[in-house]
């Protein structure tokens, strides 16, 4: 069963990771996201979802403002060939909209061989915000508590440089 921002807010409860959630307007890029950011701390980011040719999924979260060429990116995370994934794919592994790509999503991946990966980059920042599963909401924890989700959430995930 795909889960809801709220029973997203609940786990983090559960598992003791502090967050502070910021509505707003929906918005469906990272440019819209933007015209949001005021009175909210830390980094904000940008994820794409990707399919290979051999069919592996992999969840790319990096900074909202950096550039990201994707042959690049494919080389540092092993992917043949990746592709955005379909709105259909994404709602199925992820449980989410276009526009509301999030590492949260994570907590809707059980049964899909997702890989996420984040960058260095970005866990650099002591403050992270993300999508609460649902493009109306920012959400800013701690980037230490990221792993800890990841775990929570049994998801295979790795940390590199991009």
């Amino acid at each position: 069963m795909l889960r809801t921002q709220q029973d997203l807010l609940n786990v983090l409860e559960q598992i003791g990771i502090e967050y502070t959630n910021h509505e707003h307007p929906a918005v469906f890029t990272v440019e819209e996201a933007a015209q949001h950011h005021d009175g909210i701390k830390g980094a904000h980011s940008k994820n794409l979802f990707f399919k290979d040719k051999k069919k592996n999924l992999f969840l790319v979260v990096t900074l909202s403002d950096k550039p990201i060429r994707i042959k690049e990116v494919a080389k540092k995370i092993n992917a043949k060939s990746p592709s955005f994934g379909k709105p259909d794919l994404l709602a199925e592994v992820l449980g989410v909209i276009p526009g509301a790509v999030t590492p949260f999503a994570a907590i809707n991946a059980t049964g899909h061989p997702l890989k996420v990966v984040l960058d260095e980059e970005l866990m650099e920042n002591e403050w992270l915000n993300f999508h609460p599963l649902v493009n109306t909401a920012t959400t800013t924890v701690a980037s230490k508590d990221i792993p800890r989700f990841m775990e929570h959430c049994n998801q295979e995930y790795e940390i590199i440089r991009l």
